[in-house]
């Protein structure tokens, strides 16, 4: 396994990534929109995806701010097998928060589980 991408939820896409590119030096490294589920999503990073955690910014249409807090979204980790890997966490008495399938609005395959601390993670299929 290893770390993806840490998401945030912002107000003003536009606005956070021209913070994370022309203050903090990152890349916008793709962007997508899914009219389906009324989101956008840009991932920004200093290095390839394959090789580097990034980060992940979700813009919500029509969400232009979040209470503090309510910002964060969850540490995505790459597995092999989601369906596989979200069994064994079940097997382990880890708590699942959303079974395996499809992304809302798109076809990766995803789920999520709590941290003790009920901090969501996110296991992503390897592509």
């Amino acid at each position: 396994m290893r770390i993806l991408h840490t998401m945030l939820r912002v107000g003003n896409l536009d606005r956070s990534i021209k913070f994370y590119t022309e203050i903090l030096g990152m890349k916008l490294l793709r962007r997508r929109d899914y009219p389906g589920g009324e989101f956008t999503l840009a991932f920004l990073g200093y290095g390839d995806e394959s090789e580097q955690a990034v980060i992940e910014l979700t813009y919500n249409w029509g969400v232009d701010r979040y209470e503090l807090g309510t910002g964060y979204g969850h540490i995505a980790l790459e597995v092999d097998d989601v369906y596989q890997a979200t069994a064994d966490v079940k097997a382990r008495g880890g708590v699942i928060l959303r079974e395996a399938g499809p992304m809302n609005a798109g076809t990766t395959l995803i789920s999520f589980i709590e941290d003790p601390d009920g901090y969501p993670i996110e296991l992503i299929g390897k592509k």
